[in-house]
């Protein structure tokens, strides 16, 4: 069963009971992400994030990771475009050390300008780390490229610059001005009782700040653009991707089977196509990323320079085929149950309904009941997915990123068109 409270400073409290678990899954939400930063600031929101265990007015860096380790539990972070969450994962009975341990970072954190530039060197070993990882580095790239211009573009991490540039003032100014009542939401998952986690949260959360702390944000405008990044590299990594729907587009549901038709899985399209038939690659698929007003559907392939040609081909010619073919019933309905198993399979994890609820408040304001999913599945038609299909993946919004030992292409921008 789902409830809601939102406390007194407009901090909202959402919890789903599952008497069998022996666990409970809860997290701070902050609906705060690097697209709310500014440009000379970037990477500000993910910098907190790390921060926030490095010490508080009460426990150590050490004290923190003991605590956790103590009761067998997971504490830990994580930075979006549109939010930041802390969690924490520990049996039951432990709840309440929980809520205090998370409660205690989220509020109290000292920010040790010592601590910070040990973190900082971190963040800028994490950053280092992505440009040394193609197979991430290709994805960061695509992202900025697509939405160029626009904060959805900004990397999470930030760049060197950014990240060498914040002070310990400007830090704490973000935290103080981003984390704001309106914007925080609590969710918690597991064998957990709603009116005993509330009145926790009622007294440790009281010196939350009402109000909301970001601005309104911008949609951003599709462009088409193509990339080619020069990197020693053994492989070229290919990002192919084109407008997708934001999170509560009416027919999200089409867009999920399209992209587990398309490569969500290993008998999808671009597996069978590129790997199994073609042998061009080890890694291929596709996958949406949807935010609270845009979207994108992405394919990903590496493959040697001399197959990167016949690679772009099939991406191209697999995508274009949603425009010009109707799905068969047959890879409809696969895919259809395909969704709905792993959906069903995912609510086994207190983690995942925790941030399932999470995730609906933000983007929907309400719990999604599972009824109203799997409706929205079974009413997906051939029909309607080729008019989602040639309503989005439209060649002017087209971005083509490539990065590895390019060359000269053996293509023209007037060849890539799906």
């Amino acid at each position: 069963m789902i409830k809601k409270t939102t406390l007194n400073n407009g901090i909202r409290v959402i919890t789903e009971r599952i008497p069998y678990a022996s666990s409970v899954s809860i997290g701070i939400w902050v609906a705060n992400g690097s697209r709310h930063e500014r440009r000379e600031s970037n990477g500000v929101a993910h910098f907190i994030e790390h921060l926030l265990f490095k010490g508080t007015q009460r426990r150590s860096s050490l004290d923190i990771a003991r605590e956790i380790d103590s009761v067998g539990g997971v504490l830990n972070a994580f930075t979006s475009r549109e939010y930041v969450c802390y969690y924490a994962k520990v049996l039951d009975k432990f709840l309440p050390r929980a809520v205090d341990l998370l409660t205690d970072i989220f509020l109290h954190s000292t920010f040790d300008s010592e601590e910070i530039e040990k973190e900082r060197r971190v963040v800028l070993q994490e950053i280092n780390m992505m440009e040394d990882t193609p197979d991430d580095l290709i994805h960061d790239l695509f992202h900025q490229h697509f939405w160029k211009g626009h904060p959805l573009g900004m990397s999470i991490l930030g760049d060197a610059e950014s990240v060498t540039g914040l002070s310990r003032d400007a830090i704490i100014a973000y935290k103080e001005r981003m984390y704001r009542a309106d914007d925080v939401i609590v969710t918690a998952a597991g064998n957990v009782t709603h009116e005993k986690l509330t009145a926790l949260l009622e007294e440790f959360l009281q010196g939350v700040e009402p109000g909301h702390g970001r601005s309104e944000s911008t949609p951003p405008v599709y462009e088409r653009r193509i990339e080619l990044v020069e990197k020693d590299l053994e492989q070229i990594h290919v990002c192919l991707g084109l407008k997708g729907v934001q999170q509560s587009h009416p027919q999200r549901y089409d867009a999920f089977i399209m992209n587990a038709i398309l490569g969500g899985s290993m008998s999808s399209r671009l597996f069978q196509e590129v790997r199994e038939k073609s042998g061009l690659a080890y890694s291929v698929y596709s996958y949406i990323a949807s935010h609270a007003d845009a979207g994108s559907l992405v394919v990903y392939a590496g493959a040697s320079p001399e197959n990167s040609k016949e690679l772009l081909e099939i991406m191209l010619r697999e995508i274009g085929r949603f425009k010009n073919e109707p799905v068969p019933a047959d890879q409809l309905e696969a895919a259809r149950e395909q969704l709905k198993g792993n959906l069903l399979l995912s609510l086994e994890s207190s983690d995942n309904r925790m941030s399932r609820l999470a995730k609906n408040e933000i983007y929907f304001g309400t719990p999604l009941p599972l009824s109203e999913i799997m409706e929205g599945f079974d009413r997906v038609t051939s029909e309607s997915i080729q008019q989602l299909a040639n309503e989005i993946l439209d060649n002017s919004a087209l971005t083509l990123v490539m990065l590895g030992r390019i060359g000269t292409p053996a293509f023209s921008n007037s060849d890539i068109n799906v």
